[in-house]
């Protein structure tokens, strides 16, 4: 039996969506954009600030963003893979938020990620809180303009199983 695959993802500045409509694309996944309740401003995202918004929610992880939308049908679905840029070597909170709003038990997690140059660092260990009853997988990171042959590759060795 074929498992029914989401592709969430959240976007700071329009690289990890690009990515994540591609993998959706390939795979023949639905595609959910996880938006914040307060977007994010190009000062909030600015690392090099201390007191920047993201500097702030990802040096004290009790700031979590408040996610505006949700997934109606999430019990539909088998497999959720959740894009996202990596921040300081782990996903953004919000992905932790999104995570967190929903009953994932019996469900596959797949982390993808978009990083100028950081691996996926520390992800799988600050996300595993979040998902309570479900199997989160090894994720990876991507190159920005991974072509859609290589993303379905990578896919199909979950969606096959």
């Amino acid at each position: 039996m074929a498992k029914k695959a989401l592709v969430a993802y959240f976007s700071a500045s329009g690289v990890t969506a690009a990515l994540a409509k591609r993998l959706a694309d390939a795979i023949g996944a639905d595609l959910h954009e996880i938006q914040p309740e307060v977007p994010y401003t190009k000062e909030d995202l600015d690392w090099t600030n201390k007191n920047s918004r993201s500097s702030v929610e990802m040096n004290d992880k009790s700031f979590c963003p408040q996610v505006a939308n949700r997934v109606e049908n999430i019990d539909d679905y088998d497999i959720i893979y959740i894009g996202f840029p990596i921040w300081w070597y782990v996903a953004p909170t919000i992905i932790n938020t999104f995570l967190e709003q929903y009953n994932l038990t019996g469900k596959e997690i797949i982390p993808f990620a978009t990083s100028g140059s950081s691996g996926m660092g520390r992800t799988n260990e600050e996300l595993k809180v979040s998902c309570n009853g479900a199997v989160l997988k090894e994720g990876r990171r991507f190159a920005a303009n991974t072509d859609a042959a290589e993303l379905k590759a990578w896919a199909d060795k979950d969606l096959s199983r």
